[in-house]
């Protein structure tokens, strides 16, 4: 009960926090409801441009008035293994929407870029603008008012939130997200992490190397540690965004494309109903608040403090890191999967999954149940996993006992009391860090600063064996009016070997680490950013930095007001597209505020 009534709380602050905001987005949906046309009083030669490249039959169902068309929005491309399964969906939902005399168009696509492909490259500077563009390319997509629901396309770091973002700039319309599935399990977890770790000391050859990462990566479908793509997977199940149990259904089987059939039935139903409730109306504080405790609960991603942010936002709902915080301080952590322990997310998916882990949340009180969801009814509906029988897909209820502890425990035995990450504060900002793979020997530091102005710059020092001591690592000039905030997962595996090393080390950045942080202290996302004059631009090496996570604090030994920014700000070169991403610089917000040019 006292847990309900935190929740409750927590949520009723968001609503008074949000009730401007909230009401003036719901406004705008009225709005464009009563003065925009529906599809059948468009003039007769927009009607025409929207079907002339159609077939007859096809044709000849559009122009019905009383016809359900849906609109597709697609991250199809075929060099990304998460992506690639997409290619026979449209064809699939089609015919499924044909049988029941309605249609489907392939709106629009929007840009795919796979963070596990740019790390460490240039390209990796507009992985985290990329979410805005696909927000605005869905946007673009749905423009042409001609659709009475929407199925969104995606699975991967930022897509799936630009995606929500972008259909909540249409929240009349009912959306619904189909998944495409994790591959299959490749090589274990800690033979990878080994193998990385040797190659970064020199212990193996890059074609060993590559060899391994082949066989972790090696088929289509998500990676399947539990990295952003796969974190967005479970918090759009809890969302109520999908399909109870189509998180983690592998590609290319029957079960995943009954599952894609069962959803086109779904969003058909949803739009024929005298009030389909669309994405912007279903999205709301609770719904937030669970896609938060989602979050927690199984060690997520550190991207989604920055991503739900700005999801909430494009639904006139203010979250900020300190509801993350309150949330993480009573949400148990009921789910080990890597980096957070050695199994990947089919063997969570088969320990009972996310209709497990809803079922515990609900009877623990930490979830809303009273929420919308894209199948009309409460959360419950998702405690349960889905099977086919006679070539349709039914739901049972979600196992009593997990067939894995070691993996996803019941509520009243977690992992740990509390959730994955934590908010840091102190004089050099606000930042958060992911402690679910943190041993709590190592939840407090002291130590001098080293200061980096690059990860390159790191790396070289490494292997010139300048790291010899207890380091606060500090690498700066990665924020998004930097250089985009990109990933700096280059660092994990070296930090790791100075920690196996026997040394005691952190890292503070104003970048990003994401769901592959692990067992290194990493402050992340830090604000203000250095080349914001955040007080980060002021240090030098040498200054004693303490991390406290216990106290939740993050402080310099350092008389800020004495200091000027003596670092040379990093001319970054304009390649690879950087330059065409200037206004994004000069113009996205901080990290608490969601890293977007739209909002804040």
């Amino acid at each position: 009960m006292q847990v309900k009534k935190l929740i409750q709380n927590i949520t009723n602050t968001i609503i008074e926090r949000s009730v401007c905001k909230r009401a003036a987005y719901l406004e705008k949906l009225k709005y464009i409801q009563n003065n925009h046309p529906p599809k059948e009083k468009l003039p007769c030669g927009n009607i025409a441009h929207s079907v002339a490249a159609c077939t007859g039959a096809t044709k000849n169902t559009l122009i019905k008035d009383s016809n359900i068309n849906i609109g597709i929005v697609s991250a199809y491309n075929d060099m990304l293994s998460a992506h690639q399964p997409f290619k026979h969906y449209p064809k699939l939902i089609k015919d499924n929407l044909r049988k029941l005399g309605s249609t489907a168009q392939y709106a629009g696509g929007v840009p795919a870029m796979c963070d596990g492909v740019t790390q460490g490259q240039p390209g990796m500077e507009i992985s985290l603008f990329s979410r805005d563009v696909i927000a605005m390319s869905t946007a673009v997509a749905l423009s042409h008012n001609t659709f009475d629901g929407v199925i969104c396309l995606g699975v991967c770091d930022k897509i799936v939130p630009g995606q929500i973002m972008g259909a909540l700039s249409f929240g009349h319309l009912p959306t619904l997200f189909i998944p495409s599935g994790p591959m299959t399990s490749g090589i274990n977890n800690a033979q990878k992490a080994k193998t990385r770790q040797l190659y970064a000391e020199g212990g193996v050859t890059r074609k060993e190397l590559l060899d391994c990462e082949m066989k972790s990566y090696h088929s289509p479908g998500t990676c399947t540690f539990y990295g952003t793509a796969n974190t967005n997977q479970l918090v759009l199940e809890v969302m109520g965004l999908m399909l109870p149990g189509a998180a983690f259904i592998n590609p290319n089987t029957p079960f995943r494309q009954m599952m894609t059939k069962q959803a086109s039935w779904q969003i058909h139903k949803l739009c024929k109903e005298q009030q389909p409730l669309g994405i912007g109306y279903m999205i709301n504080e609770k719904t937030i608040v669970n896609a938060i405790v989602a979050l927690l609960a199984t060690g997520g991603s550190t991207n989604h403090t920055i991503h739900l942010i700005a999801i909430a936002a494009a639904a006139g709902i203010i979250i900020n890191w300190s509801d993350i915080a309150l949330l993480s301080d009573k949400v148990p952590l009921l789910v080990r999967v890597y980096p957070n322990g050695q199994a990947d997310i089919n063997h969570f998916q088969a320990a009972g999954g996310v209709a497990f882990l809803i079922d515990q949340l609900l009877k623990g009180g930490y979830l809303h149940e009273d929420v919308k969801t894209v199948i009309g009814s409460g959360l419950s509906a998702y405690a349960k996993e889905p099977y086919i029988k006679q070539g349709k897909v039914y739901y049972r209820k979600a196992l009593e006992k997990s067939l894995d502890e070691n993996i996803l425990c019941p509520i009243d035995k977690p992992f740990t009391a509390t959730g994955g990450i934590r908010v840091l504060e102190g004089n050099l900002g606000r930042c958060v860090i992911k402690v679910s793979a943190v041993d709590k020997k190592y939840f407090k530091l002291k130590a001098p600063a080293m200061i980096f102005e690059s990860q390159q710059a790191f790396t070289e020092a490494f292997h010139n064996e300048k790291i010899c001591h207890d380091s606060i690592i500090v690498v700066r000039q990665q924020g998004p009016s930097a250089n985009g905030m990109p990933e700096l997962h280059q660092l994990t595996p070296l930090l790791t070997l100075l920690q196996l090393r026997g040394l005691k080390v952190a890292l503070i950045t104003d970048g990003r680490m994401s769901g592959a942080s692990g067992k290194v202290p990493a402050a992340i996302q830090l604000h203000p950013e250095a080349v914001k004059g955040g007080n980060i631009a002021k240090l030098v090496t040498g200054d004693v930095i303490e991390i406290d996570i216990s106290q939740n604090s993050l402080n310099a030994n350092v008389d800020f007001e004495k200091r000027t920014i003596t670092m040379q700000i990093n001319q970054y070169p304009t390649i690879l597209g950087a330059d065409l991403f200037s206004v994004f610089r000069e113009k996205t917000n901080h990290a608490e505020l969601g890293a977007s040019i739209s909002n804040g």
